[in-house]
């Protein structure tokens, strides 16, 4: 088995106040990544990274992540283009969340459904929860969606 990459849960005060990264994985070994445009701060994509990805992500400066369906590491855009060139990367208080700004190769387009964003249907507040989803109408999409 090789050595953690990361430095060990400190304790509260190392965790929320000192410089070490020391990310919180899950049960399952992931920590949840937001993609965020690094211009503009849209919010690209939510996905998973286990301790590979996060490392991989660091050494190269492209987004890799864990896939919960596939059971595999993938970096974005190998199939689509549309890689992710990792601007800056922050974690939250506790450091079980992971912000990343970045950039979008290709098309600009982060969702394989082939939208900018991955969040391009809302929810109507004030509606019953069983209301039907609303599209945004604005939102830049390729012809046809591809597996990211």
């Amino acid at each position: 088995m090789s050595p953690p990459r990361f430095a060990s849960r400190g304790d509260h005060e190392a965790i929320e106040a000192g410089t070490l990264v020391m990310p919180k994985f899950d049960a399952d070994g992931l920590i949840v990544a937001v993609a965020v445009d690094a211009a503009t701060s849209e919010v690209l994509m939510v996905a998973h990274m286990n301790e590979e990805a996060l490392a991989r992500t660091i050494a190269s400066g492209e987004g890799w992540f864990w896939s919960r369906s596939r059971k595999e590491l993938w970096r974005k855009g190998d199939q689509s283009g549309n890689r992710l060139t990792v601007r800056e990367i922050r974690v939250d208080c506790d450091q079980d969340a992971l912000l990343l700004k970045v950039e979008v190769a290709g098309d600009g387009v982060a969702c394989h459904r082939g939208y900018r964003s991955c969040f391009y249907r809302s929810v109507v507040i004030g509606k019953p929860a069983s209301a039907s989803l609303a599209f945004d109408e604005a939102m830049p999409q390729r012809t046809a969606p591809d597996a990211g």
